[in-house]
């Protein structure tokens, strides 16, 4: 399932815009400056920041951005949701609109926005692109502390092995959806919130058909601001591997 793309170009096609997500929760060090360089990729991506009402003013200080750069937009929530809550809320914001391509993005640099454009070239030949830190046998990941890199590591393995996504990566949050792909998934059916929100969105395309692609990517662990990780989304992650093993072998989510 998982295969190298063909060469294409490293932009969108004519009149087809992306929209790059965000979700920010106490990111007031990094907003200002990742939007900027997102933006510089591609001119014809935009970028949504969907702000979880951050304490630190990180929402008004997207405000600040949208209200100088119309390729910026911003979506305030009540109150912090989870990361699977925020992106859920991103794309169903991208599906009002004429968005041909939707991505995941942090907002710590661990992501950097250097890879949108092999991003970009992969996903002319498939449906899903995903950024992998795991990929023939490399390792790509920067700064972790090898306790958070085994845990990550292992979860992938655990993760194939119950539900049978023949992933490198299914954890990470590095990805490209082309718009078909969320208006086939029930957006109003997912269940996680966490890291495991990941796999399952990953696992519904797979079981839709849709084409995924693996690219390998440099993840960067953050310097600025803390890590989202806890015991609740790890607890999230495991069990919720075993629901979709069942709805893999009964048919229904």
């Amino acid at each position: 399932m998982s295969r190298t793309p063909t060469p294409a170009r490293a932009s969108l096609a004519l009149g087809e815009r992306g929209l790059v997500i965000v979700p920010t929760y106490n990111e007031c060090e990094n907003v200002t400056r990742i939007v900027p360089l997102i933006l510089a990729q591609d001119e014809r991506l935009d970028v949504l920041v969907v702000d979880d009402n951050s304490p630190d003013g990180t929402g008004k200080l997207a405000d600040t951005l949208a209200n100088a750069d119309p390729r910026v937009h911003v979506l305030h929530r009540a109150g912090k949701q989870g990361l699977g809550k925020a992106y859920l809320a991103g794309f169903r914001w991208a599906l009002e609109r004429d968005y041909a391509f939707i991505f995941e993005m942090d907002a710590d640099f661990s992501h950097d926005p250097r890879h949108l454009p092999e991003f970009l070239a992969a996903v002319q030949d498939a449906d899903l692109v995903l950024g992998s830190r795991y990929r023939d046998g490399k390792v790509t990941v920067v700064n972790w502390p090898i306790t958070r890199l085994i845990l990550s590591y292992g979860a992938n393995i655990y993760a194939r092995a119950v539900t049978g996504l023949r992933l490198g990566d299914a954890t990470g949050g590095f990805k490209c959806f082309r718009r078909e792909v969320l208006e086939a998934i029930p957006l109003d059916a997912v269940r996680s919130n966490g890291y495991a929100f990941q796999i399952e969105m990953s696992f519904r395309a797979w079981k839709r058909n849709f084409r995924i692609a693996e690219i390998p990517i440099v993840f960067h662990d953050r310097t600025e601001g803390e890590s989202k990780m806890s015991k609740r989304i790890i607890r999230e992650a495991i069990w919720m591997v075993w629901r979709l093993r069942w709805w893999a072998i009964t048919g229904r989510a």
